[in-house]
């Protein structure tokens, strides 16, 4: 697993996020390499579990991504080109279901 995999899941573990998953998309996408994909039971929790990744990055001099839906914090979106992380409300990942979407790739745990 790639070094930033290794940040992006322990900052995530820490924050007790729900279900966390890494799927491989090199050989099916042209997007990203990989998404890795956790919820949290609110808002409050979602925030605190892109704030973890926030701080783990800044710990180990990595550069902030791109960062969407931090305010409604009902999905957010953090972009690093070769890794995209969805952090999203328990509801909103079973209603995307983007594990479903991209059930073509090797799930990596």
């Amino acid at each position: 697993m790639e070094p930033l995999l290794a940040i992006l899941r322990e900052a995530v573990d820490e924050k007790k996020a729900i279900d966390p998953v890494v799927l491989d998309l090199k050989n099916i996408s042209s997007i990203t390499d990989y998404f890795l994909i956790c919820s949290g039971k609110t808002g409050v929790q979602v925030r605190s579990i892109v704030d973890n990744i926030m701080d783990k990055l800044s710990e180990a001099g990595i550069e902030q991504p791109s960062k969407e839906g931090y305010p409604e914090a009902r999905w957010i979106l953090l972009d690093f080109g070769n890794v995209v992380v969805h952090v999203m409300q328990e509801t909103d990942r079973e209603f995307y279901g983007l594990e479903n979407l991209w059930h073509d790739a090797k799930l990596l745990n």
